[in-house]
C-alpha cells in the first residue's frame, strides 16, 4: 500500500470520530471513495447509527463510483439489519478496490463483508491503520467482544490528587480551557456515568454546554438505594435529555416509582459487597446498546471501576493548585496491599491545556 492510500485512510479515520456518540450501537465509521487520485464521496455513520458511512459516500459520489477504492475504517457489513449490506453496496456500485483498517468481529460479519467482496472480483487490502481504528472503534469492539461498553475514566484534581477542600469546597480547581475540554469529552460518548454521592453533592446536569451541539449523551446515575433528591437537576430535566439510574434490587418500590415517573429509566442491578457491582452495570448499559461511557466520578465510584479492570482509559485534568492532606482524595480506598496490584496505565498524550495539564492514558495490556 502507498503513502496516499495510508493519506485516505487516515482522511476516513478522521470523518468517522465526527460520529463518535452519535451512532450507538452502531460502530463510527469514516467511509472515503477515491477515483484517478481524486476524493469523489466522504461519508461517516450518522447519528442514530444509520445510513452508514459507506452508503453516505457512494451516494455523494454517484456514478464516478465505478472503478474506485473505497477506504472503509471497518469491514463493511454484510447482514440485513435496518439496511442493506453495505458489502453489496459497494459491489453494486461498481467499486474496484476497498481498502479496510479493520475487520469487524460481530458474528453478523466477522469476514462475511470482505468473502462478499473478493466474491465479486474486488480487489481487497485490510489493516492499514488498524492500530488508530482499534482506538478509535475501542467502545463498539469493546459492546461486542466483552459485552460492555469502554469505560473512560475522568479524573479533575489538585497537583497532589485532590477534588476539593475539606470543606467541599471545588469550584473551580481547573480552569475553563479543561472544563470546555470536558464538555468536548462529553460529546464523544454515549453516555456520562457519576455515583449518587457526586449527584447528591454537585446537582450536575452533566450535558454538553458551550459548544454548539444539539445531541446530548444519557446521563447515568448509580445510585444503590436511589437516595437522590427529585428536585435536583437530573430530575427536572429527564423527560428532555435521558436520565438511566442503575439501582439495587431492594432499592424501595415507591422510589422507583417515582424516578420513573419524572421520566427516568431504572435499571436493576446486583449488588457485590454492599455496592451495585460495576461489571454488573457496564453489561447492563451494553445490553442497552451503549459503547462508549465517560465517568466523571465520584472517588468511591472510580475506585470500584478501577479495581475490577473496568476502566480502559483515564482522561486526567492536573492543575498547579496544593490542598494538601486535608482535602479530598479524587480516588477513594482501592484496598491494595502490594504495588504489584496496581492497575497500570499507559501514556497517550500529554500537553498543556489553559493553565493546566492534560494528560490521558491507556489500559496497559497484561
Amino acid at each position: 500500500m502507498t503513502q496516499s492510500d495510508t493519506r485516505f485512510m487516515r482522511l476516513a479515520l478522521s470523518l468517522g470520530r465526527r460520529g463518535l456518540g452519535r451512532c450507538a450501537p452502531n460502530p463510527a465509521v469514516g467511509c472515503v471513495i477515491v477515483r484517478d487520485g481524486r476524493i469523489v464521496g466522504r461519508g461517516w455513520t450518522q447519528p442514530g447509527g444509520r445510513p452508514h458511512a459507506e452508503t453516505v459516500a457512494l451516494a455523494q459520489a454517484g456514478a464516478a463510483s465505478r472503478g474506485a477504492t473505497a477506504y472503509v475504517t471497518l469491514e463493511p457489513c454484510a447482514h440485513h439489519g435496518h439496511t442493506p449490506p453495505c458489502a453489496a453496496a459497494l459491489i453494486n456500485a461498481g467499486i474496484a478496490r476497498v481498502v479496510i483498517a479493520l475487520g469487524d468481529p460481530d458474528p453478523r460479519v466477522d469476514g462475511g463483508g470482505i468473502a462478499m467482496l473478493h466474491a465479486a472480483g474486488i480487489v481487497v487490502d485490510t489493516g492499514l491503520c488498524a492500530d488508530e481504528a482499534r482506538a478509535d472503534l475501542a467502545g463498539f469492539l469493546s459492546r461486542v467482544t466483552r459485552g460492555r461498553p469502554m469505560v473512560t475514566l475522568k479524573l479533575a484534581s489538585s497537583f497532589d490528587g485532590r477534588i476539593a477542600t475539606a470543606s467541599g469546597d471545588s469550584q473551580w480547581i481547573t480552569g475553563a480551557e479543561a472544563r470546555r475540554h470536558v464538555h468536548a469529552m462529553r460529546a464523544t460518548h454515549d453516555a456520562v456515568m457519576i455515583g449518587a454521592g457526586t449527584a447528591r453533592a454537585d446537582d450536575p446536569s452533566l450535558t454538553v454546554r458551550g459548544l454548539g451541539v444539539e445531541h446530548q449523551p444519557i446521563r447515568v446515575i448509580l445510585s444503590r438505594h436511589l437516595d437522590l433528591p427529585l428536585d435536583s437537576q437530573l430530575a427536572r430535566t429527564a423527560r428532555d435529555i435521558p436520565v438511566w439510574i442503575c439501582h439495587g434490587h431492594r432499592a424501595a418500590p415507591e422510589l422507583v416509582s417515582a424516578w420513573a415517573g419524572v421520566g427516568a429509566e431504572m435499571i436493576a442491578v446486583d449488588d457485590m459487597q454492599g455496592a451495585l457491582d460495576p461489571a454488573a452495570v457496564l453489561h447492563a448499559l451494553g445490553d442497552r446498546g451503549l459503547t462508549r461511557v465517560y465517568c466523571e466520578g465520584g472517588g468511591g465510584l472510580a475506585a470500584s471501576l478501577l479495581v475490577a479492570g473496568l476502566v480502559d482509559e483515564l482522561v486526567g485534568y492536573t492543575a498547579g493548585v496544593a490542598l494538601g492532606a486535608e482535602g479530598r482524595p479524587s480516588l477513594a480506598a482501592m484496598g491494595l496491599g502490594r504495588l504489584a496490584e496496581a492497575p497500570r496505565f499507559d501514556l497517550v498524550e500529554a500537553r498543556v491545556i489553559g493553565g493546566d495539564i492534560l494528560h490521558r492514558w491507556r489500559q496497559r495490556q497484561r
